[in-house]
């Protein structure tokens, strides 16, 4: 995860864990649609898992499990795909997307998986018969497919079964890419443009010196997105009269960049170093990671095979 993951998602996730209860899922499934390397996904998953848990996602107080040791998903994933209308996964724009992106490719292949993933994505949601998602803008059009596909089931075995999801929206900062301002921050445009959660605090500093700024507008000019994209660093690290004394002291035609960058760094270094710590505890005790992620998959299995119990009843498929 980059800093850019962390105030988009994960510091909202940890925060609704006050007022919900909230079930988080690491999607290993979901990442097969695309083409992988099994020891990857595998080691990827469980880094996932251990991330969320150094965020702030507390076991004690939400379930957190991965996907693919709860195996209803995949059982509620069939009976939706019999329910979900092939013409709503053809206007699904990420798939679009992702096989645009696989056709320049050599030697790979669109995987059906990749085209039906949303419907997964609509079990992964409603096995739990869940009220409320907290999703970025860019999933919204899943979460339609998911409200869809809970009307349609109800619909079609007359039963008032499944709720239909709605959004759960909050503010989150929009972090841009530190060497390329106009870009969203992300990692598939190199380490250069982004912050990862857990990294070094020496690589941080290093890498917001470098950030792009600009050359020195005139102060009635607004100012660059570069310099937004600090300021806005400071306001998502809580740190809003530092933010604030910058922009009061640039809107005099003082723009000095080094200790805006300096204040950046200190602010995400704060931010961060807490973390690093929990993940370096974590990390300590392999065993009880895996404890944590059977654990996870029992309480939520606890859930799943309670709606599917009613699922099958419902569809005419026989008790196990």
């Amino acid at each position: 995860m980059h800093i850019g993951n962390y105030f988009g998602a994960i510091k909202n996730w940890v925060q609704l864990q006050d007022d919900y209860d909230c079930r988080y899922c690491v999607v290993d499934l979901h990442a097969m649609s695309m083409p992988y390397d099994p020891a990857v996904l595998r080691k990827n998953t469980e880094q996932m898992f251990v991330d969320l848990l150094a965020a702030g996602i507390n076991p004690n107080r939400s379930i957190l499990f991965v996907q693919s040791m709860v195996p209803e998903h995949t059982e509620l994933n069939w009976i939706f795909a019999c329910v979900c209308a092939y013409g709503d996964l053809t206007r699904q724009v990420s798939f679009k997307e992702k096989s645009e992106q696989l056709e320049s490719k050599p030697d790979t292949f669109i995987s059906a998986g990749l085209f039906t993933y949303p419907v997964l994505q609509a079990a992964d949601i409603l096995v739990y018969r869940a009220d409320f998602v907290p999703v970025g803008k860019d999933q919204t059009q899943h979460l339609e497919l998911s409200r869809t596909i809970a009307n349609r089931f109800n619909n079609q075995f007359k039963a008032e079964f499944f709720p239909e999801p709605q959004v759960l929206a909050t503010e989150t900062p929009k972090v841009l890419s530190l060497a390329d301002p106009a870009r969203k921050m992300g990692k598939s445009y190199g380490p250069k443009h982004y912050i990862g959660l857990f990294e070094d605090e020496k690589t941080v500093r290093s890498k917001v010196r470098s950030a792009v700024t600009d050359t020195g507008d005139a102060p009635s000019e607004k100012l660059s997105d570069g310099v937004e994209n600090l300021l806005g660093l400071l306001r998502a690290c809580g740190k809003n009269d530092i933010e604030a004394a910058f922009r009061a002291e640039y809107a005099t035609g003082n723009r000095r960049y080094a200790p805006l960058k300096d204040a950046a760094a200190d602010a995400i270094v704060e931010l961060t170093s807490g973390m690093r710590t929990r993940r370096a505890e974590i990390l300590a005790d392999r065993d009880a990671v895996k404890r944590l992620m059977r654990d996870g998959a029992e309480k939520a299995q606890v859930i799943t095979r309670a709606t599917m119990k009613e699922v099958r009843q419902l569809v005419g498929l026989p008790r196990r």
